[in-house]
């Protein structure tokens, strides 16, 4: 009698896991068609007064939030480092030392969950409430693709506003490690300017191709709202809005680790 317990248990045990499995390969799949069939839709001719609308949405109206984050975060870190170096008698590599852990590492990460969580929570409850009013119904009678009039400007926006908002946050970053390290604490300030020219290689700026996860993802929780099992009406929209910002923030962390380790 233990024994058929013991191998119920463990019968039950894969069938969760493979349950778990077959569900997250299952949304990855509906989440990259949803992405293809986008991004053919991109190239339609009235597109360009919509993706310009989007820019400055995503790209102009997170410039602020994210230079205040970047001028904090470098902060923090040329005084951290600071103390950290002097112990080893580096306090002149600070510039480098700053510039390439904004560079390589927070600025893409932190600027990515930026705009998660100011514009793709808005991306997401945004289409949710045209779901669940059927105003994305309507458009389809009015012979208008929803995904072309929706879903493309954001992740054209998404590609051309990410990169510029990264290297904003890394030069308020370098500034506000500047501040710390050279105007606080009396680091050489041609030693922290030669630093960061010595040390920082284009390789280490990488690309923005992180926006396009972070958009489509919460597109995809907006749009297909109406589909979720555990809600319905507008709480249906909180719910997604929330797993669209979780999903995204665990998506960068995991997507980070991956490029780090092949670039590095």
């Amino acid at each position: 009698m233990e024994a058929k317990i013991n191998n119920f248990s463990f019968l039950l045990f894969f069938h969760l896991i493979g349950k778990m499995t077959i569900k997250v390969i299952d949304n990855l799949g509906a989440i990259v068609i949803f992405f293809a069939l986008a991004f053919l839709k991109i190239f339609h001719r009235k597109q360009p007064r919509e993706i310009i609308q989007q820019v400055f949405y995503i790209g102009a109206k997170s410039s602020n939030i994210v230079m205040l984050v970047g001028l904090f975060t470098g902060m923090v870190l040329g005084l951290q480092l600071y103390y950290t170096l002097t112990k080893v008698g580096s306090a002149g590599f600070l510039g480098s030392v700053v510039a390439l852990t904004l560079i390589r590492e927070l600025g893409p990460v932190l600027t990515a969950i930026m705009i998660t969580a100011r514009a793709g929570s808005a991306m997401t409850a945004e289409i949710g409430n045209l779901r669940i009013s059927e105003q994305i119904d309507a458009l389809y009678t009015m012979r208008i693709d929803p995904q072309r009039y929706l879903v493309s400007p954001c992740i054209v926006a998404s590609i051309i506003s990410f990169p510029l908002l990264t290297a904003l946050f890394d030069l308020i970053g370098i500034i506000g490690g500047y501040l710390t390290g050279v105007v606080l604490l009396g680091v050489d300030k041609g030693a922290y300017f030669y630093r960061i020219h010595s040390y920082v290689d284009m390789v280490d700026i990488r690309g923005g191709f992180i926006a396009v996860l972070v958009s489509t993802i919460c597109c995809y929780q907006g749009y297909f709202t109406h589909m979720r099992t555990d809600s319905y009406g507008a709480r249906s929209v909180n719910l997604s809005t929330t797993s669209a910002v979780v999903f995204s923030c665990v998506t960068i962390l995991i997507s980070d680790y991956i490029v780090t380790s092949f670039l590095m």
